[in-house]
């Protein structure tokens, strides 16, 4: 006998069925060709729960250890694979869980589409239990958000939702149904795609006289210089993006959340922006005279004090997102729309050329920075180990072909300033919000997501145990992921800002942890722990060659610092090498 889960699997469109609302969201995930939700059941989302139940084999449901675990892992998932991430959670608690997700994937651009269950539409306002007002909580935090309480409009709802989530500048929706729209039987007529939403321009119109314009001033440049973002990844504009710059010859610096969109290695890379980024492109933003800047948006990590970054530069700015113009920076010419289309454009116009004097530049400053840095932190004398030289190590292991995906804090700084990058893709990291904890679980959904790439995870001693809850995830599931913990007892990046800026107080930032390598046994994830140089080679070939998850805890240079940097308050060209120049 056909059943009414088999007739929602046929998805016919135009052809009337009586289902209740919540088999209409499974089918709008089916349409929408999700595979892989990560999610925590609960009282007011049980019936979408009910309804998966017949669906295990189309919909792989990843049973998370904490709602915040669920929407990491859906940002892993989504920056690995490039698809919209999923996510189910129940009302109050389960849905106020998914808050600093939900933060952390507007300010990074993810496309996350989280389905949140909601008490009985009768029961709003009266302080039900588990009864959260969850829309106007994520409301700044979200793309869109909705609240559905008649079933007769879940399938338009959500065919919106994947299509706000996934166009133009991406980014976090939440859709919030009521237990009686989850239950309430409808007459179902399919479910449709989404392809346009009234007043929802997703890519602005492309102006060719910005285009010609921003080609002219290229043209004329004599000392360009081109920073790019994230926005090259997520628009699947990496081929397009390298034509352009092996045209045009241009020195090219990435930003934490640009990174990988070109190889690490690649000639006309000259390094990392930001804060702790390579001293070169950060002092010769400064000294540039046309700066093309390419899906990023001049974050205050990238430009330190704006009344002192690249004054001299004009400047050119492509971005898909008009609200990103003039934004931080003033622009001379702005090239609005996904630079999948607008680089083609501008590199037809453009001149072929070389700047070997330009360049000359950037190699000095490199070869400084090497000297009095780089050198010590891959190579050093001290008898502890350094965070540098693990990275240096696992490069010569991975040969840059790992998603290195990070925590936030000192291990995050000196994995993206020392990894080699070959794959797009390859850098997973919280960029904006800086959510420690976010490592784990971004590694479980990245592993999901990319399930052929090997997936390392790098984090500190403080951040590790924000979300070693999700080890349960990993014993469950057992993805094969790989945890390296850097532990230098202590909240390290707060510690050096103590050291620098506040006298060496160390306010409650020395942390003790637990045995790591006992706890992952718990979980039955195999671990080992070491302290010494002559193990770590040997070591970090264990944990990658391990068939399974494996949990490295490398003990480092208690009181090391991230340099170069530049300090809060100063512009990219007072960048420093060392505490003594502060």
């Amino acid at each position: 006998m056909e059943t009414v889960a088999q007739t929602t699997l046929e998805n016919n469109i135009g052809k009337t069925h009586n289902v209740s609302g919540s088999l209409a969201v499974i089918d709008a995930l089916l349409s929408e060709e999700v595979t892989t939700v990560f999610g925590y059941p609960g009282g007011a989302i049980m019936p979408i729960y009910d309804a998966l139940y017949d669906f295990g084999d189309s919909l792989q449901h990843i049973l998370v250890r904490h709602e915040q675990g669920a929407i990491h892992a859906a940002q892993g998932y989504a920056r690995a694979s490039g698809k919209t991430g999923v996510v189910f959670a129940t009302s109050g608690p389960g849905a106020t869980n998914l808050v600093t997700g939900l933060a952390d994937a507007q300010i990074d651009s993810t496309p996350i589409v989280c389905i949140t269950g909601q008490v009985f539409a009768h029961l709003l306002g009266t302080d039900a239990f588990q009864e959260t007002d969850v829309i106007n909580i994520t409301t700044p935090i979200t793309k869109w958000n909705y609240q559905v309480t008649d079933a007769n409009e879940i399938p338009e709802v959500l065919a919106k939702a994947f299509y706000i989530a996934s166009s133009g500048r991406p980014g976090p929706v939440l859709i919030d149904i009521t237990k009686n729209a989850q239950l309430q039987l409808f007459e179902y007529k399919g479910y449709r795609q989404c392809v346009h939403v009234r007043s929802y321009r997703p890519e602005p119109i492309v102006r060719k006289e910005y285009i010609e314009q921003a080609a002219q001033l290229i043209n004329q440049a004599k000392k360009p210089f081109v920073i790019f973002g994230q926005g090259v990844i997520l628009g699947n504009a990496e081929k397009e993006f390298l034509t352009f710059i092996e045209k045009a010859g241009i020195p090219t610096a990435w930003t934490i959340m640009g990174m990988s969109a070109i190889p690490t290695d690649h000639p006309l890379a000259v390094g990392m922006l930001g804060m702790h980024g390579n001293y070169g492109p950060n002092y010769l933003t400064n000294e540039c005279d046309v700066l093309i800047a390419i899906g990023m948006r001049f974050d205050d990590r990238v430009t330190g004090r704006l009344d002192k970054y690249a004054k001299q530069a004009q400047v050119i700015h492509l971005d898909i997102d008009p609200a990103e113009i003039d934004k931080n920076v003033q622009t001379t010419v702005p090239v609005w729309g996904n630079c999948k289309e607008t680089l083609p454009l501008l590199t037809e116009l453009i001149d072929t050329k070389n700047y070997p004097e330009w360049f000359a530049e950037f190699e000095v400053k490199k070869e400084r920075e090497t000297t009095l840095l780089i050198e010590k932190e891959l190579n050093p004398t001290s008898e502890q180990l350094t965070m540098g030289e693990v990275m240096k190590v696992l490069n010569e292991l991975t040969n840059g072909d790992a998603v290195i995906v990070t925590d936030v804090g000192q291990h995050q700084m000196v994995a993206c300033r020392y990894t080699k990058q070959n794959l797009s893709r390859s850098n997973i990291t919280s960029g904006g919000l800086g959510t420690m904890g976010f490592a784990i679980p971004a590694a479980i959904g990245a592993k999901f997501g990319a399930p052929e790439r090997q997936i390392v995870a790098i984090m500190g001693d403080g951040g590790a145990q924000m979300n070693i809850q999700e080890l349960g995830t990993i014993m469950q599931y057992q993805p094969n992921v790989k945890i390296l913990i850097l532990n230098n007892s202590f909240l390290g990046m707060v510690r050096q800002w103590q050291e620098l800026f506040h006298e060496k107080r160390y306010s409650f930032t020395d942390i003790q942890s637990p045995n790591f390598v006992t706890l992952a046994s718990a979980y039955n994830i195999a671990g080992k722990q070491i302290s010494k140089r002559d193990e770590l080679k040997s070591s970090l070939k264990e944990m990658l060659d391990h068939p399974a998850s494996y949990l490295l805890e490398v003990a480092v240079l208690h009181e090391d610092n991230v340099f170069p940097m530049v300090p809060q308050g100063k512009g990219v060209a007072e960048i420093v090498l060392s505490k003594e120049e502060i």
